[in-house]
């Protein structure tokens, strides 16, 4: 567990399928429809991802990343490998966080991120204090990197699979910027 620049995330190693399996459990959701997300360190890599797509978009990535925004790529041949299913989009995701931005750096490639989401049967909302965190997941996770009290507004999700960008979910990020 780490802060963002959004809501605390949940990640592990992209090429460890049973990490991925254990995260998915956690977050309650099947590998094959969990919305995962690699965090990068920056835009370099990309290609390594996603299946090529518009400048226009690559233009917007650049004016809003790092920031609160999850963009929804078409998906190469890369990613069903990693995650050891058919899937055939990947959200990336660079947050506006040294710290996790410096993790994924030193760690060498992205990591497979989603975020913990606390759904009792009368609340449904972001944990945001770590020492709650640690309650509600228990032991579960190996680590959790106390970033302080964490935000409760999740990143602003663009599918840009057509080529276009079109809305999935208004959060952090602003949308009047496209």
């Amino acid at each position: 567990m780490y802060p963002t620049d959004t809501v605390y995330g949940i990640g592990c190693d992209m090429h460890n399928k049973k990490a991925i399996e254990r995260l998915c459990n956690i977050i309650g959701k099947k590998p094959e429809k969990a919305n995962l997300s690699l965090i990068c360190s920056n835009l370099s890599n990309l290609s390594d991802y996603t299946l090529p797509f518009e400048t226009a978009i690559y233009k917007i990535m650049r004016k809003t990343l790092p920031g609160p925004y999850t963009f929804i790529l078409n998906a190469n041949n890369n990613v069903p490998k990693i995650f050891g299913t058919n899937r055939k989009t990947i959200g990336i995701r660079i947050p506006d966080s040294n710290l996790i931005r410096e993790i994924v750096e030193e760690y060498g490639n992205p990591i497979v991120t989603a975020s913990i989401k606390d759904e009792d049967d009368f609340i449904s909302e972001y944990p945001t204090d770590p020492e709650e965190i640690q309650n509600l997941l228990r032991n579960q996770v190996d680590l959790i990197i106390d970033g302080g009290i964490g935000g409760i507004i999740p990143s602003t999700v663009l599918d840009c699979t057509e080529g276009v960008v079109k809305v999935v979910r208004e959060g952090k990020g602003p949308i009047d910027i496209f």
